[in-house]
């Protein structure tokens, strides 16, 4: 009997310190995907960012679609700078960016005379860009800047929760943020709730003005 209690003792034993190994390493991954991935997705996506100004700089030339478009501003989400590239497949968003969207619905690009300028970024992991999109009320500022010009969208709606699979967020009139004419709307797309992608959170934007770049710089007041 005594034999029998200590094979079963050293089981238990054995199968808590498999417990406890499973812990640490699901930790470890946890840490890898909510912290380790943010860090490596900043430092290319600063490299990519430094990359397209330093073209800015170099001169005239034509829109850059492959290496980035420009830089989405959003003073309520504290997420800095984020650098916008053509696509949205994990490929590209992993990166530490936002993507505009080329398939279901192709999205317009700012500069278009209509349509619906439409984008997406993770919300935890790989830099994370958009992990405050829930901040943003209406009114709020969304700025859109490319080499020669400033956008400024501002907020009039917000979808906290919608399906994965709802595509008509990104049609070029979103009707159904409550618009039914063409106009210059921005949307901004990414999973919900946090640390799943079981669902959508969406936020619309209109144009409300434009700026020319100067030689300086100088951001609109939102972002000053």
């Amino acid at each position: 009997m005594a034999r029998a209690r200590s094979r079963i003792a050293g089981v238990i034993s054995v199968f808590g310190e498999l417990l406890i190994t499973a812990g640490v390493l699901m930790g470890l991954f946890v840490v890898y995907s909510l912290w380790w991935t943010n860090v490596l997705a900043d430092r290319e996506a600063d490299k990519q960012g430094s990359q397209v100004r330093d073209k800015w700089a170099s001169g005239p030339g034509a829109l850059d679609t492959k290496d980035g478009i420009g830089f989405l501003h959003v003073p309520a989400m504290k997420n800095g700078e984020v650098l916008v590239k053509q696509g949205t497949d994990p490929k590209t968003l992993n990166n530490g960016v936002a993507g505009y969207y080329t398939d279901p619905i192709k999205s317009a690009l700012p500069a278009d005379k209509q349509g619906n300028f439409t984008l997406a970024a993770h919300r935890d992991g790989h830099g994370a860009k958009f992990h405050n999109i829930h901040r943003l009320k209406n009114g709020d500022a969304i700025v859109f800047e490319t080499k020669d010009t400033w956008y400024v969208y501002k907020v009039y709606k917000t979808l906290p929760e919608t399906s994965k699979y709802n595509v008509r967020v990104l049609d070029p009139i979103p009707k159904e943020s409550g618009r039914t004419k063409p106009g210059r709307f921005i949307t901004l797309t990414t999973c919900t709730p946090v640390y799943t992608s079981d669902y959508r959170y969406i936020v619309w934007g209109e144009l409300e003005r434009t700026e020319k770049v100067d030689r300086d710089r100088t951001p609109p007041a939102e972002l000053r």
